[in-house]
């Protein structure tokens, strides 16, 4: 089967410092991700200068200042994208950043991005999406705050702009931050899949491991998780991140659940095999019994190992006529009856 793609969000939780995204790529590589993501915009082609904060930016920076003044110090200029990528090169994991603003859509085609992440706000930002899909690189888009609808008419945007449904993965995705377990609603990713044919994965806000895991066992081919250092660090989205332990067990738990799924065939297991015999039954004999005696259903017992005749297949020896003498407990086998 497929792995997995798991995409670990730092976001800006670098607080503007190149020293500290070098620590959570470390972290990231530690944890054994595939992609370490950053976001990629400017200020001002962003937000407006009057633009308010959302209730968890208040809650986790306070309100002197608006949403501009909040990001405008988190911005990754194009020298530090060369270093973040460098640093990723000589760890040994992916770098990917996300777009918000036309320009970074360039920039980051020029630094080589593989894909492009599109994130939640976009998702009826119309010129944004036919910007992005004419890059021809595959997309992945989150879906939160949308209904099913403004997914379709996000999706007609990519398709009209030359893309298939093979190039597109859709998250489902709750962009409260932290996301309350009410409100994941995470059987939308398969109503989503359903709908429209593509890949499903699931970007999460909760707190903790266990829905992007569930999201896995579900059929999710992409994860994406916040990360931080420490969740009591300065900053919008420290709050909702998971800190590098945690990291590094929600991939083990999903590599775990990957495994698990398996192929999907049912039959014995090569481990479970050796256990047939010991765990399944044979026909035995229920009391002494001699030569001659025609056997009936009170003369059997099914009775641990399985080596014998099976069960199953009583009525090959119901109503036929012992070979020999049987003692109580025996096993019967075909040599014993005619």
């Amino acid at each position: 089967m497929k792995k997995t793609l798991i995409i670990a969000e730092a976001g800006v939780n670098h607080n503007g410092s190149i020293e500290l995204a070098k620590k959570l790529i470390d972290v990231a590589a530690e944890a054994g991700v595939d992609y370490v993501k950053f976001q990629t915009f400017k200020a001002e082609k962003l937000v407006s200068k009057s633009a308010k904060k959302a209730d968890y930016q208040i809650k986790n920076t306070g309100k002197d200042d608006g949403q501009f003044d909040m990001i405008k110090k988190l911005e990754l200029d194009e020298e530090k994208h060369h270093i973040l990528i460098d640093y990723c090169n000589q760890k040994g994991i992916k770098f990917l950043s996300t777009a918000f603003d036309h320009d970074s859509v360039d920039l980051l085609d020029k630094i080589g991005n593989d894909l492009y992440k599109i994130p939640s706000g976009e998702i009826t930002n119309k010129p944004f999406l036919q910007k992005i899909a004419l890059k021809k690189k595959p997309i992945i888009l989150s879906t939160g705050m949308s209904d099913l609808g403004e997914v379709e008419d996000a999706l007609n945007v990519l398709y009209e702009s030359g893309l298939d449904n093979t190039e597109v993965t859709i998250l489902h995705c709750n962009t409260e931050y932290p996301t309350p377990m009410e409100d994941v609603n995470l059987n939308a990713m398969n109503t989503i899949a359903e709908a429209f044919k593509v890949n499903v994965g699931y970007s999460d806000h909760t707190l903790g491991i266990e829905v992007p895991i569930a999201a896995v066992a579900l059929g999710a081919v992409c994860i994406e998780k916040h990360f931080t250092l420490d969740r009591n660090m300065e900053g919008p989205d420290h709050r909702a991140s998971l800190e590098p332990d945690e990291l590094k067990e929600m991939v083990r738990c999903i590599r775990n659940i990957e495994s698990a799924l398996g192929n999907g065939v049912k039959k014995p297991s090569k481990s479970e095999i050796k256990n047939i015999e010991i765990a399944r039954k044979s026909i035995h004999a229920a009391k002494d019994m001699a030569v001659g005696h025609i056997i009936k259903e009170e003369d059997l017992i099914m009775k641990r190992p399985g080596d014998g005749i099976s069960p199953m297949d009583i009525h090959l020896v119901l109503n036929r006529r012992l070979k020999r003498d049987l003692v109580e407990d025996s096993l019967i086998t075909f040599n014993d009856i005619q």
